[in-house]
């Protein structure tokens, strides 16, 4: 289903109290929310329109993010005017150089790339988490229950439900204490990173999610990335600049690879739920490179009881593009 990129009905007035009156609208994405974004362009200005609309978002928890990030010294865009009652939100314009690209066409950079956004972390790692609610259990199963609730049906399995509840309970709980909580932005990948023409560092983008929580997500959401390959070499790189630059040890790496493996597997129940409830069917296609990090989480001698759940649950041939594996 293709997203509709009509601007919403109260733009022009929005952006005439803004002070962008007879300013262009122009399409630049949808997402996998209800949320969209367009660009304004007036007079060699250019600003971005997000339509965030009620009910199905609320664009406060993103403002509020926004303003931590910006008070602590993070590119977060400036916000430009605001109306809750419509969800829409002016920002400031970082224009169309994502990480992701740039990589993609120029790989010498990879590295350097990749480890100015693991520097950004250690930076944003050294500040108490801001005014974002817990990632407790609660959280953490929900996210991970997705997978049973979404992928499993999906693809005709009949699984053990109580069990795997049982097995993410076994391998969470000693991640809840021993660190201290920190902003966690939660889609911290290639996609979601700006290169700012004419600025320092990058920009951030996608963060009305965030929580506070383990320092090892972000770090696990950029280096499996669900939206691109990202060589072993390059993790393990980056994974070693994090400990060099935190003085992080074993319980970093297996808090890393536990949320992974959380992670991963709440990406296949959204990727699946994204196709059977919300009509996209491209993200199907994604959840073999999904399976890819997962397998490799669950390689890790502290996963033992969910890679025993899966081993028991989900047979070798199930695993993959829900959409082929379906047919």
């Amino acid at each position: 289903m293709a997203v509709d990129m009509t601007p919403p009905p109260g733009a022009p007035a929005f952006l005439v109290s803004a002070g962008w009156e007879g300013a262009d609208i122009l399409p630049v994405a949808g997402d996998a929310s209800f949320r969209r974004y367009f660009r304004v362009v007036d007079s060699g200005r250019s600003a971005i329109l997000m339509d965030a609309p009620p009910p199905h978002e609320d664009p406060r928890p993103f403002l509020a993010v926004a303003r931590w990030l910006t008070e602590h010294g993070f590119a977060a865009p400036a916000i430009l005017h605001e109306d809750l009652a419509q969800g829409l939100v002016l920002l400031e314009d970082f224009g169309d150089v994502r990480l992701r690209e740039t990589v993609d066409a120029e790989p010498a950079r990879e590295l350097g790339l990749y480890g100015a956004a693991v520097d950004l972390l250690v930076r944003l790692h050294e500040k108490d988490a801001g005014v974002e609610p817990p990632y407790d259990l609660a959280v953490y199963q929900r996210e991970a229950g997705l997978f049973v609730e979404w992928y499993c049906p999906a693809v005709g399995l009949e699984v053990d439900a109580a069990g795997y509840r049982a097995a993410w309970d076994a391998v969470l709980a000693p991640l809840l204490d021993g660190h201290r909580p920190v902003t966690v932005l939660r889609d911290y990948h290639a996609e979601n990173l700006m290169l700012i023409e004419g600025g320092e560092g990058l920009g951030l983008l996608d963060f009305q999610d965030a929580l506070a929580g383990h320092p090892a997500y972000d770090l696990v959401s950029l280096l499996q990335d669900a939206r691109r390959d990202v060589p072993e070499a390059t993790e393990t790189a980056m994974l070693a600049r994090y400990r060099a630059a935190t003085g992080a040890g074993e319980a970093f790496d297996t808090a890393y690879h536990v949320l992974g493996a959380q992670r991963n597997a709440k990406i296949l129940g959204i990727f699946t739920r994204l196709w059977k409830r919300d009509g996209k069917p491209r993200y199907p296609s994604l959840c073999p490179r999904v399976w890819t990090y997962l397998e490799r989480d669950l390689a890790h001698p502290a996963l033992k009881p969910v890679a025993d759940w899966f081993a028991a649950n989900v047979p070798s041939e199930k695993r993959g593009d829900p959409m082929r594996v379906a047919a």
